[in-house]
């Protein structure tokens, strides 16, 4: 009696390859094509009984594997090597980058459309008479005794206004220059200030910051350090002060 067993099901020979190669763990770009070819065949072998609409893409792909497989096997001419010929399988390659690109994109959007099925929108209350109110502007009345002097009259009043704006002793300061905060000067900078000391304070180190980009520096330096293990932190008491100490002698 023969035991019926339920396979995987792929949406194409690409997810079918897609899956044997994270399977066996292989480099994408370094196929073990002879491998990958005798376990696509064995998969297919078990489709046998299947639908031949789907059999025949998987098919396709099982002749495509066996002729680069015939490819990989053929001894070697020394005058094409000469000639740097193509690997017969960056064909296969590219269509697996390019599926696996478009399938985890499709896993984020369904992801996106999941998270979309959790939101409501409140709908407008807005009275009817507030809704469907709108303000009558006769255009005749709005351009009455406008002429091309007027026009000019309102215009020159306009930049006028513009330069009268323009400090006349702030106008001539020359340009603040953005400060450069270098992550890698301060973290030496912090270590020169913790050099010699049983410990200093997290609070006293950022209160000394001369702006929010260098508290911001700072901080990351401070991360930094700790990654490194040049400096370790400490919180004796619940709410209490952090207190960064070197590592080093």
């Amino acid at each position: 009696m023969a035991i019926d067993v339920k396979l995987q099901a792929f949406e194409g020979p690409l997810d079918l390859l897609l899956h044997l190669i994270e399977k066996n763990q292989v480099n994408i770009y370094d196929i073990p094509i002879v491998m990958i070819t005798e376990q696509y065949l064995d998969y297919v072998n078990e489709m046998q009984r299947q639908d031949l609409d789907v059999m025949s893409e998987f098919l396709v792909m099982a002749a495509t594997l066996i002729n680069i497989k015939a490819k990989m096997l053929l001894p070697k001419d020394e005058e094409a090597e000469e000639e740097d010929e193509e690997d017969p399988r960056a064909e296969l390659v590219r269509r697996l980058l390019e599926y696996k690109m478009y399938k985890y994109a499709a896993a984020e959007l369904k992801d996106m459309e999941l998270d979309a099925s959790y939101t409501l929108y409140k709908q407008p209350t807005i009275p009817k008479e507030v809704a469907s109110y709108k303000e009558e502007i006769d255009p005749v009345e709005l351009c009455d005794g406008m002429t091309l002097n007027r026009l000019n009259e309102i215009f020159r009043m306009v930049m006028k206004k513009q330069v009268d704006k323009i400090d006349p002793i702030r106008s001539k300061f020359g340009t603040i220059e953005k400060e450069e905060v270098n992550i890698e000067d301060k973290m030496q900078e912090i270590q020169d200030q913790i050099n010699g000391l049983k410990g200093i304070s997290f609070r006293t180190l950022l209160e000394i910051q001369a702006s929010k980009l260098n508290i911001i520096v700072t901080f990351l330096a401070v991360l930094e350090l700790m990654k490194m293990g040049i400096v370790t932190v400490r919180q004796e008491t619940l709410f209490g002060d952090i207190m960064i100490d070197s590592t080093q002698e």
